[in-house]
């Protein structure tokens, strides 16, 4: 756990968050829809869910790449959506991401000097030390200078996404969104770009917004876990207590399709099965999405969506009957 001033002003809040796009002439696919939390300064707040339930669009919503139909953001207290032209580009400079797919989010016709240094030369870094930063920034994820003349197809996929790592933290940002950045790479490699983010997190303070499906990932770097399921948020708690405690069914399903290394254990373990396919959010049905697929639905939940109720200090959840 890091030291964070839960009594502070959030870093982020985000309120009511909505995004849709439209499918085909009338249908809306609703991809995020009325999510609401907060991330506080020096933390690291995990979004987890299965894929297409919404967590990199909500990312994509926090750092301006895809515009909220409703609700809001706010960075240091200020909605994002109306900041002016200086303030937009100071907001760029504090608030960064790292992408899912390192072989997809580097320019191939760019060498490593020009990925990385992009930044400073909108930053309007001096050209003759902007050299000398690259090097430095390489350094700091495990790269060397003699790097720097090299494109991105003569590297490894995680060397790749070190380099991804070195561009985010070339303009200094207090806020950096982690889309999956592991989820491409070997298990071994894994490990040592979990390590690297928790350690750039400890000298320079930043927090993170850390987006995944591998909730033994999320065990091991989050101190919260927010848990989506079909654009919207169904349970939020500090990681020991969402382990401990998981109380939404899906979160319980979640939790029990983690791998048990210990055969003993393993055996031991209940696997909850989730049973149905994932509805469609085109046009999602009245009432809770998980209803069709939880073994505890009953009328009302299919009538009626269910509230966030804090169950625990600092633990919600969204459930009629648990």
């Amino acid at each position: 756990m890091h030291q964070v001033d839960y009594n502070s002003t959030p870093l982020v809040q985000v309120r009511n968050l909505s995004k849709y796009f439209t499918v085909g002439h009338k249908a809306v696919l609703k991809a995020v829809e009325d999510v609401s939390f907060d991330i506080y300064k020096g933390e690291t707040v995990s979004l987890v869910g299965e894929s297409g339930c919404g967590k990199s669009t909500t990312g994509r919503c926090l750092i301006r790449i895809y515009e909220p139909d409703n609700g809001q953001v706010f960075y240091e207290g200020k909605d994002i959506n109306t900041f002016n032209k200086r303030e937009a580009r100071d907001f760029t400079r504090k608030v960064q991401m790292i992408f899912q797919n390192p072989y997809a989010s580097l320019n191939p016709r760019m060498t490593v000097k020009e990925i990385v240094g992009e930044g400073l030369k909108l930053a309007k870094m001096p050209a003759d030390q902007i050299e000398a930063r690259v090097q430095e920034l390489l350094e700091t994820v495990g790269l060397n200078k003699e790097h720097m003349s090299r494109f991105s197809h003569e590297f490894s996929g995680g060397q790749r996404q070190r380099i991804g790592i070195a561009r985010a933290l070339s303009v200094d940002p207090e806020f950096i969104i982690c889309d999956e950045p592991i989820s491409a790479l070997d298990v071994s490699i894994q490990a040592q770009i979990l390590n690297m983010l928790n350690q750039l997190q400890e000298e320079r303070g930043l927090t993170y917004l850390f987006i995944a499906h591998d909730l033994s990932v999320v065990k091991y770097i989050s101190d919260r876990v927010i848990v989506m399921y079909l654009g919207m948020v169904v349970e939020t708690a500090p990681t020991e207590e969402l382990f401990a405690h998981p109380t939404h069914p899906y979160t319980q399903a979640l939790l029990s399709a983690i791998p048990e290394a210990d055969p003993k254990r393993a055996r031991a373990s209940h696997r909850i099965p989730i049973q149905g396919e994932i509805p469609s959010p085109v046009n999602p049905k009245p009432g809770c999405r998980f209803a069709d697929r939880c073994a505890y639905a009953t009328d009302i939940c299919r009538q009626k969506e269910p509230e966030n109720r804090e169950i625990r200090p600092g633990h919600f959840m969204a459930c009629h009957n648990r």
